[in-house]
């Protein structure tokens, strides 16, 4: 126990490790919230779609500017993530695709397109010099103050949005077409909602990358449901998980030598899904064996109970006879 605490002493002294730190806690936080909504919403592929969609953007922007400033990189990845989004809806509007089609559709496409992109610029002469490939597996450890403080603003003004557009969001989840009945702009909010996890993926791709950042939106949001069945906590406790998933992930990436904090989050992520998924207290599977094993012994000493009762009754009626 000492060791840990004074591990996490060292953690907290660096002022490297507190900037990946912050930036990985609230990564997990904006991730977590929003990851809820696309959850509920049966759009759990929708954050994988975006989070490849995302590649070529930032080649192209790289290609464009020749600049590997992370706010060109945003920008590119942006624009790539909202044109993948109204590609999907678009396909699924005016076809008969469903939508879980269109989004394999839109993440093959672009991923392979960006990693068609990502060869070119590897081969070119500033493709040792573009570290772009880091943006396939995430590298927290590059990220330095400007970037994480990028990070905080947006992942704050996130879990700003979805808390003041809270109601809205619930509606839009459970019950569109009672949304739609009392005037809310229903299509305006799902695109709003698709424009808030691209910007929640873009964020994270430098920490997570491309690949791994669906399973910090959506793994948090499924963990949290195990726990209860009221929106607002599910929403508060998707959002504490993703952030112990980042404290956790970079935490055993600073005491261990060379292993990625981005992975070794989406591990804690999932460590505490596999928690959830046994030991919730209502949903988990260790709940449920304790209830039927209660149910099982009830059944068989109420069993027990109406035989000794034929017995005794028995016993009375052969009594009397004699």
């Amino acid at each position: 126990m000492n060791g840990i605490w004074d591990g996490l002493i060292e953690l907290l002294s660096d002022p490297n490790t507190q900037w990946i730190l912050l930036g990985s806690i609230l990564l997990g936080l904006s991730s977590g919230v929003l990851g809820s909504f696309a959850y509920l919403r049966k759009q759990s592929l929708m954050g994988d779609a975006l989070a490849h969609a995302a590649l070529p953007g930032v080649c192209i922007a790289f290609m464009l500017t020749g600049s590997k400033s992370i706010f060109y990189f945003l920008i590119g990845a942006v624009a790539a993530g909202l044109i993948a989004t109204f590609g999907i809806g678009y396909v699924t509007r005016n076809s008969r695709i469903k939508q879980d089609t269109a989004l394999g559709i839109v993440l093959s496409v672009f991923f392979g397109f960006g990693i068609v992109l990502l060869t070119q610029i590897q081969h070119s002469d500033s493709g040792n010099q573009s570290g772009l490939d880091k943006f396939l597996f995430g590298q927290a450890a590059s990220m330095v103050l400007s970037d994480v403080i990028t990070m905080a603003i947006v992942a704050s003004a996130l879990v700003l949005v979805c808390f003041a557009l809270f109601k809205e969001f619930k509606l839009l989840s459970f019950d569109a077409g009672f949304a739609k009945g009392i005037g809310l702009p229903v299509a305006f909010l799902d695109q709003f909602l698709m424009f808030l996890i691209v910007v929640a993926v873009v964020v994270g791709i430098q920490a997570v990358g491309v690949v791994l950042m669906s399973a910090l939106l959506i793994t948090p949001a499924v963990s949290a449901r195990y726990w209860t069945e009221r929106l607002g906590v599910m929403v508060v406790l998707s959002g504490f998980f993703g952030s112990i998933s980042g404290l956790i992930g970079t935490f055993v990436s600073t005491t261990a030598n060379n292993l990625p904090t981005g992975p070794l989050s989406v591990l804690a992520a999932t460590l505490l899904f596999v928690i959830s998924v046994l030991f919730a207290p209502r949903r988990g599977l260790v709940s449920k064996l304790l209830l039927r094993l209660s149910v099982k012994r009830s059944v068989m000493k109420e069993q027990e109970l109406q035989e000794a009762k034929a017995v005794v009754s028995s016993a009375g009626r052969s009594v009397g006879h004699e």
